[in-house]
């Protein structure tokens, strides 16, 4: 409790200037490197891993693209794309847009929705017909014309967080972001503290935060049975980017890994500062 207690502090000045400043390379991780996919596994419901049914994660014009042009109808093949490297503290930023028209069948709620899972379960340990990994989901929306729809929401498939000191159980909690209409640009960023503290921001805003990532509830089905203990705390995982249905790009995804500071509070608070005031 007194780690939670002393994180939370560290990252409370963590919140908006992060966005703004440019940045020294140093330290950072370009998970996507602009070129190819090289460094990540893809695993598509249905299908075997690697198997990159219908083309539908590739590079096109140096972004990393989703797209269903190799698809007649969605047919539930619900995919992800997994960095091979496993992490546990981090900041993720991803910059990313939903484009062009949603793939014949998919579902009504998978209009303009991906999402990033973090602290994941592996691609390879996923059964065939696994719909989504066990995973915490940074869910991001585009906005569809009709009012208000925020993004960096938080879903859970297989999984629960705790906010206030409550266990949350819902699937899907709304943060509190504004809405992106039409193909605009969007810059997300996702700060992770092993199984404390993660801090969605969307350019420069704080708009959620939970703590105590851990196994449990629903929302995921044809799973290894042994890899679901519900109540063990997520510390570490890998990270894999969505295929939901609508297409979306990113330009940019990369990562500055935290984990080298975190047994020591001084070092870590030091580092979030630098990296909030970078230059």
């Amino acid at each position: 409790m007194q780690k939670i207690k002393l994180l939370m502090t560290l990252t409370l000045a963590f919140v908006s200037g992060i966005s703004t400043a440019q940045k020294s390379q140093k330290g950072w991780q370009q998970l996507f490197n602009g070129k190819d996919l090289k460094n990540w596994d893809i695993k598509i419901t249905g299908h075997q891993l690697n198997d990159n049914n219908g083309n539908t994660f590739s590079v096109k014009d140096g972004k990393l693209t989703v797209s269903y042009d190799g698809y007649k109808a969605f047919d539930e093949q619900y995919g992800h794309i997994f960095h091979k490297q496993k992490f546990s503290a981090y900041l993720l930023v991803m910059e990313y847009r939903f484009v062009g028209e949603q793939v014949k069948g998919g579902p009504g709620w998978a209009y303009r929705n991906s999402g990033a899972m973090i602290h994941s379960q592996s691609a390879k340990s996923m059964g065939v017909n696994q719909d989504f990994p066990i995973s915490i989901e940074v869910q991001l929306l585009g906005g569809d014309g009709k009012g208000k729809r925020t993004t960096s929401n938080l879903c859970t498939p297989g999984t629960n967080v705790v906010m206030k000191n409550q266990l949350i159980t819902a699937h899907c909690v709304n943060s509190n972001s504004k809405t992106y209409d039409n193909d605009v640009w969007v810059r997300a960023e996702v700060l992770v503290l092993g199984d404390s503290i993660v801090k969605h921001i969307v350019e420069k805003d704080t708009v959620l935060m939970y703590e105590k990532p851990q196994i449990g509830g629903g929302n995921v089905s044809n799973y290894d049975p042994a890899l679901k203990k519900d109540g063990q705390l997520l510390s570490e995982g890998y990270i894999a980017l969505q295929s939901e249905s609508h297409p979306i790009e990113y330009r940019k995804v990369e990562l500055f890994d935290l984990k080298p500071y975190m047994k020591d509070p001084k070092k870590l608070a030091a580092k979030l500062k630098e990296l909030q005031n970078r230059k």
